[in-house]
């Protein structure tokens, strides 16, 4: 297959790839809570719940880091899905006790965005998609220490628009997974897998001078 071909094979992949890393760049790609929502200590149940669901959607380096889960090729198991939860949530819970140093912040979502590109290097075959484990930690982490500080009613809510809005995107990613590893050949994977790296990277970069 030629360049020419297999770029027009992949041009929406690429235009919608290129569209969201340029209107993240563009706007606040780090917002504390979805909707203008306030100080995490102040939520009300559910404010809280629609937090949990909206952090995760509108945050581009958590919501593509899900997407990207569909060309990883997870298998579509009960464990999995449920061990990638766990996990998730178990990051979400330790940064409740143990909160995130301000001065350690733009690290901590520099290694998020990286993410992105360990997935890319995942696809690639050059890691095992066993990283995926402590990068859903690392997640789960970074969407947790935005509640930190909130009482036990709000923090619950909180966790279960989160819970909620992983799981849909968990099972949404490994139910497209097959159909779509299947539809793309092995040039369009790599192709795939250098947009991520690159996204990856480029977000780090915000990250660093936000």
């Amino acid at each position: 297959m030629s360049f020419l071909s297999l770029f027009r094979k992949n041009l929406f992949l690429l235009l919608a790839s290129s569209f969201l890393l340029f209107t993240s760049l563009a706007s606040s790609a780090f917002a504390h809570h979805p909707f203008g929502i306030g100080d995490g200590s102040k939520l009300s149940v559910m404010q809280a719940f629609f937090s949990g669901i909206g952090h995760l959607l509108l945050g581009p380096d958590h919501l593509l880091f899900m997407l990207g889960l569909i060309l990883v090729g997870i298998k579509r198991t009960k464990k999995s899905l449920l061990l990638l939860l766990l996990v998730g949530l178990a990051g979400s819970a330790y940064v409740q006790v143990q909160p995130l140093p301000d001065l350690l912040a733009p690290w901590a979502e520099a290694l998020v965005s990286l993410s992105l590109a360990l997935e890319g290097l995942i696809v690639l075959n050059c890691l095992s998609s066993k990283w995926l484990f402590p990068m859903f930690a690392l997640h789960g982490y970074l969407l947790g220490n935005t509640i930190v500080g909130a009482e036990a009613t709000p923090l619950a809510g909180y966790f279960l628009g989160l819970l909620l809005a992983q799981g849909s995107l968990l099972i949404l990613a490994t139910f497209l997974s097959q159909k779509v590893l299947k539809r793309f050949d092995l040039k369009s994977r790599n192709l795939f897998a250098g947009v991520w790296i690159g996204i990856g990277l480029a977000f780090s970069w915000v990250a660093f001078i936000a």
